[in-house]
């Protein structure tokens, strides 16, 4: 094939990419995981990719083009997910080497999706200009990486924006998705100025800039809409509580006792006005809530001492046809110390609460803390609250989209994530878990209050900012009155529609290309 007077030949052979080439997917990868806390700035993604671009210039075969892809996305995956070794060798009890083998297979299966999209990008190349096909190639397989095998959304681009006030607006019509495609699409406006220097690209960077001014603008007017509406909302009274508790000593039954006496503690410092909602993390009581005994009570004394509605989590369990099943919970209990409502966590985590393929892999038996496997909760039920709604989200559940989404949809007032983030200890992984919880209350237009056993716990605004946060590693509290809006978003009624015109889109490139081809062979 013949394009722009220079022959192109796509296949899959070629050899090995270049020194340089290699350089520059490195280098993209280190971008990548450098846009992302805590060590990196947001700013950084906006050229993330652009080295990328460079080093696949001149490849012609998608087999380097795949090589190049994954050697940036194995750096990038390396780089985000290091703290998993940190969970695998201190809790999962494995040798150091073996965690980090583990650490880097899941890293070499999520840079896959990279070497797609830079094969996709060599492929597309003449057919379709790179500011069409880079950013819905993208956004399309960051949606297969999300949704695949129970999916594994982790720091998708878009959440690297997350302190972007004025950007991440636009998520409440297209999801964090919507915020990639833009991070992609300046990406490829940067590289084709900087490559080409015509006409052409001085037009497309023009037109980028003012679609990215039109964002900003959006985002400007939806903040101050937004907060309008909180100035005329009826209002809550929130307390969350950190109670720092190691991990090797949570499930030390002589230790449940100093616990919960941490926790009182602290309620007890935070104490608002009658009716209030404290809020403990996941796991905050380290013992079957539902069995009656001296802590039980304790507990629900609290609750009628404060005049509070108490909010906490606890493993909870049932009686099931094979046995009992046990679930990972949040118990919410009156101001009179009545248990008000339970929820039992949907979406669990492999190989944290619950371990596929046991028999094979016995060793991984250990990464479930207490009690064994998991059962799944059967579905997004808001907790009643006399007359508000709350949305619970535990753990893992605060970086998912659609449990946020089913919750808006279901008429909840606020969102709670309760979670217990001591397994990462002091490596980027809190810092990351909370910058993807900030996103559900864009999506939702909800306030977000997040508490967590070890930080990083806060409060977040409709608009995403966060008001009050802690610290890692410290007994704290937080206490706040937050605005109860409810402001319809397009995304929340109509879900990840941004992503499913990707794909209509992408398969309209390709059936584009395809007739290109064909009328080229004829000619």
């Amino acid at each position: 094939m013949k394009t722009n007077g220079k022959n192109i030949n796509r296949d899959w052979t070629g050899g090995m990419p270049r020194t340089r080439d290699f350089f520059f997917a490195l280098l993209s990868g280190v971008l990548f995981f450098l846009s992302f806390p805590k060590f990196g700035f947001g700013v950084i993604a906006w050229i993330a990719l652009v080295p990328l671009f460079v080093a696949l210039k001149n490849v012609s075969s998608l087999s380097r083009a795949l090589v190049l892809g994954w050697t940036a996305g194995i750096t990038a995956h390396i780089g985000l997910l290091y703290w998993i070794v940190h969970v695998m060798v201190n809790f999962g009890y494995l040798p150091l080497v073996l965690g980090v083998i583990l650490m880097v297979l899941l890293a070499g299966y999520l840079s896959v999706y990279f070497a797609l999209f830079a094969a996709g990008i060599v492929y597309f190349r003449g057919r379709a200009p790179l500011y069409l096909a880079a950013p819905v190639l993208w956004i399309c397989l960051e949606y297969l990486k999300s949704s695949l095998f129970t999916g594994f959304p982790w720091e998708n681009l878009g959440y690297s924006q997350f302190s972007n006030l004025l950007f991440i607006q636009t998520a409440d019509i297209t999801g964090v998705a919507g915020l990639s495609f833009l991070i992609v699409l300046l990406n490829a406006a940067f590289f084709t100025l900087l490559s080409e220097r015509s006409k052409k690209s001085l037009a497309l960077a023009l037109a980028v800039f003012l679609i990215w001014s039109g964002i900003y603008a959006y985002g400007a007017m939806r903040i101050r809409e937004i907060r309008r509406s909180m100035e005329n909302a009826p209002s809550m009274d929130v307390s969350l509580i950190q109670g720092n508790i190691d991990q090797s000593v949570k499930w030390n039954e002589n230790f449940q006792a100093e616990t919960i006496r941490i926790y009182e503690e602290l309620t007890l410092r935070g104490a608002k006005a009658p009716g209030a909602l404290v809020v403990w993390p996941e796991t905050a009581v380290p013992f079957n809530f539902q069995e009656p005994g001296d802590l039980q009570v304790r507990v629900r004394q609290l609750a009628s001492q404060t005049k509070s509605w108490l909010l906490f989590g606890s493993i909870s369990y049932a009686a099931a046809p094979a046995g009992t099943d046990y679930f990972n919970s949040a118990f919410l209990l009156s101001p009179g110390g009545d248990l008000a409502g339970k929820y039992d966590k949907v979406h669990l985590v492999p190989y944290g609460e619950y371990v596929p393929l046991r028999t094979w892999f016995p060793f991984v038996g250990s990464l479930a803390s207490g009690i064994g496997d998991f059962a799944a909760g059967k579905g997004y039920d808001p907790l009643r609250m006399d007359e508000k709604n709350i949305g619970v989200l535990i753990c893992y559940e605060g970086i998912l989209p659609r449990a946020a989404r089913r919750y808006k949809n279901a008429a909840a007032d606020v969102l709670v994530n309760i979670t217990n983030d001591a397994w990462f200890g002091k490596t980027s992984a809190p810092y990351q878990h909370l910058s993807m919880s900030v996103f559900r209350a864009v999506e939702t237009r909800l306030c977000l209050v997040r508490a967590a056993n070890t930080g990083i716990s806060a409060l977040v605004d409709p608009t995403g900012r966060i008001l009050a946060q802690t610290k890692l590693f410290e007994k704290d509290q937080i206490t706040g009155r937050i605005p109860l809006i409810q402001t319809p978003t397009f995304y929340a009624r109509y879900g990840d529609w941004f992503v499913w015109a990707g794909f209509i889109g992408l398969a309209g490139l390709f059936l584009w290309s395809l007739t290109r081809r064909e009328r080229n062979v004829r000619r």
